[in-house]
């Protein structure tokens, strides 16, 4: 798929709005240098460890089915 056609599921404008804070953010990011696998796990590590307890009180999304991804349709 080249970048000229037009894809109907997905549509930036309606599917993925941007606000100003949003691009203000990227903005300021921009400003930082890339961030290595090494670094991003230091950076992980810097949160508390959560015990089994607080994450079982947590809540979260409740369903009837785990979520299951639909089957990729052949190309063509």
């Amino acid at each position: 798929m080249s970048s000229a056609e037009h894809t109907e599921w997905l549509d930036l404008e309606r599917d993925l709005p941007t606000t100003a804070e949003d691009v203000a953010a990227l903005r300021r990011l921009r400003r930082h240098a890339p961030m290595d696998l090494t670094a991003y796990f230091r950076f992980l590590q810097s949160f508390p460890a959560a015990t089994v307890e607080e994450l079982a009180r947590r809540k979260g999304p409740r369903g009837r089915h785990p979520f299951t991804l639909p089957p990729i349709a052949p190309a063509g």
